[in-house]
């Protein structure tokens, strides 16, 4: 009697079950445990700044909890596979080379920035000093002073008990040998004013000063402006295009399973407010939120941002998925399906969205890109994510307001080039490997 021939999976399977269990893990939990730490903090936690025991809980949580739920992922995505009609629709996008290329340089580009410290901050790798290892750039780390590590006094003959400047550091360590230091590749963080004496800003490129990219009017270092942009960025498009998802396809689901009735007040409902125009209600509420006689949280005033922008951006998903779902419902298996009793939500989670994913999936990095461009517009009109959040669209401003700097202009328009760049060559080769004239599931 032969034995059944086991089915051998590509590598590159399991690394990306692995990948989407690690990655959904770290959502899940890291939500709940974002918003419960944030309770917690509101609660527990007192500070003299308001809302700073609600930061610190939802930060805290946010990352054990997200810790934790990305080792649970990965531990349950193990020896998983994904069906033959998605395999065959993932090897479909490995082929297409451009856009299996972009997807594997943006994301380790996105992979990078999110270890951030690591690569670009003021804050040491290592330090060793008196036999003690330190490691400042690792996230809760305590801060230490000038003194801990023998330094008085400061440059200005100051008693040194606030946090030690690491660059003034590491010429001490090397003129006196009395300890070792290891900086990040770039040693400025992306709100820090390096002045010096003798240099004006904005200042051209230095190798020796590892202002790579020059520095803004302010002295601040372009390349760690840019760096930490490009992961606010990143992180903000892929929330937005999450909740606007989430928004769009419950609302065109509901729309296209019941229609009737259903179908007609919410597709009236969902004209009218696609009319509300988008961008004054952009300038009222940031201008209202500006003007208010208290700060506002800096997180606080992001989130007013991209709740305000997904408020006014879900609503083209919903036609979408009304559609795709409108035409799946009038296939055999879903009438198979209520007749065997699935009420409506078992059929729209377990049988019509896995034969829309192919709408989902294509239009999910053209959603990314528009919210690039558009959270970068309204930088750039001053209107975007508040002062001094390192952005793109605030660079751009700089950089044409100071042309005799081009490298401030150049710098933030090659990288927002090439960012979309990528993102359009990923949604493209998408588009082409979940066409759902060569790869359709019924179930």
């Amino acid at each position: 009697m032969k034995k059944p021939e086991t089915v051998r999976r590509p590598k590159w399977e399991g690394i990306l079950w692995l990948g989407v269990g690690g990655i959904g893990g770290f959502v899940l939990l890291g939500g709940i445990g974002g918003f419960l730490g944030g309770l917690l903090g509101l609660i527990f936690i007192e500070s003299a700044e308001p809302g700073a025991g609600l930061v610190d809980g939802v930060r805290n949580g946010f990352t054990f909890c997200g810790t934790a739920g990305a080792i649970a992922g990965i531990v349950w995505s193990r020896g998983r596979g994904f069906n033959p009609q998605t395999m065959r629709k993932l090897k479909r996008f490995h082929s297409i080379k451009r856009g299996y290329w972009s997807f594997l340089i943006l994301g380790a580009a996105f992979a990078i920035s999110l270890v951030g410290p690591l690569v670009v901050g003021s804050r040491a790798l290592v330090v060793i000093h008196d036999g003690k290892l330190h490691l400042p750039a690792l996230p809760f780390s305590a801060k230490n002073s000038g003194q801990d590590f023998g330094l008085a006094q400061d440059k200005d003959e100051q008693e040194y008990t606030y946090e030690v400047d690491y660059r003034e550091l590491k010429a001490h360590f090397e003129d006196t040998g009395k300890g070792f230091m290891l900086m990040p590749f770039i040693p400025y963080n992306p709100n820090e004013n390096d002045f010096r004496e003798g240099v004006t800003h904005p200042a051209s490129p230095n190798w020796q000063q590892r202002h790579l990219l020059g520095t803004d009017r302010t002295g601040r270092d372009v390349l760690a402006r840019l760096f930490y942009g490009f992961r606010i960025t990143m992180l903000f498009a892929l929330v937005f295009a999450l909740m606007v998802y989430l928004i769009g396809v419950v609302v065109g689901c509901v729309m296209g399973y019941f229609g009737g009735w259903t179908d007609l007040l919410g597709q009236r409902a969902v004209e009218v407010w696609q009319n509300i125009p988008f961008l004054y209600m952009v300038i009222i509420i940031v201008a209202a939120v500006s003007d208010l006689p208290f700060n506002l949280p800096i997180w606080f005033r992001i989130s007013i941002l991209l709740s305000i922008m997904v408020l006014f951006s879900w609503t083209s998903m919903t036609y979408y998925m009304r559609t795709s779902v409108f035409r799946e419902k009038a296939r055999d298996y879903v009438a198979a399906a209520q007749l065997l009793g699935a009420g409506p939500s078992r059929i729209i989670f377990n049988h019509l969205l896995p034969n829309t994913i192919s709408t989902l999936v294509t239009f999910l990095p053209f959603t990314v890109a528009m919210a690039i461009t558009s959270i970068t517009a309204l930088d750039y009109l001053n209107f975007g994510l508040p002062k001094p959040t390192p952005s793109w669209g605030e660079l751009l401003q700089q950089g044409v307001a100071n042309l005799q700097a081009p490298w401030i202009v150049l710098s933030a328009f090659v990288a927002m080039v090439t960012v979309l760049t990528l993102v359009t060559f990923i949604g493209e080769a998408i588009r082409e490997a979940f066409d759902p004239k060569k790869f359709t599931t019924y179930e």
